[in-house]
């Protein structure tokens, strides 16, 4: 999680995941991938840093996290269960993804919010 500030000043914490994108008009506006916007009081070049530096910590810690040492003396690794069923992209046996449900148009979610207000 990045932490950015309102414009109207309490700070709060953001998914940098769910953003699709970041505008200066001329105020910041941080646009998530559910369509729901933040105004921020940082700038596009500062949240995009905070963004950069959150994934190289993360990074960074699955690096560390993946030459741990285990009690065992060996490093982690993958444990493959009794179950050999083929569950590759290839296989016959995975069954049709679950379709997901289309986005509302900006109509249905007035709709669904109560109507024109």
């Amino acid at each position: 999680m990045i932490v950015v500030t309102r414009l109207n000043g309490p700070p709060f914490a953001l998914n940098p995941d769910l953003i699709e994108r970041i505008d200066a008009t001329p105020d910041t506006v941080v646009t998530l991938v559910d369509g729901v916007k933040y105004v921020v009081a940082e700038s596009v070049e500062e949240v995009v840093a905070r963004i950069r530096e959150y994934r190289g910590q993360v990074l960074a810690a699955a690096y560390a996290f993946e030459r741990t040492i285990t009690p065992t003396g060996r490093g982690l690794r993958v444990i493959r269960s009794e179950d050999t069923t083929d569950t590759s992209p290839d296989s016959d046996e995975n069954p049709d993804p679950t379709p997901l449900a289309p986005r509302p148009t900006r109509q249905r979610r007035r709709a669904l919010d109560g109507g024109d207000s």
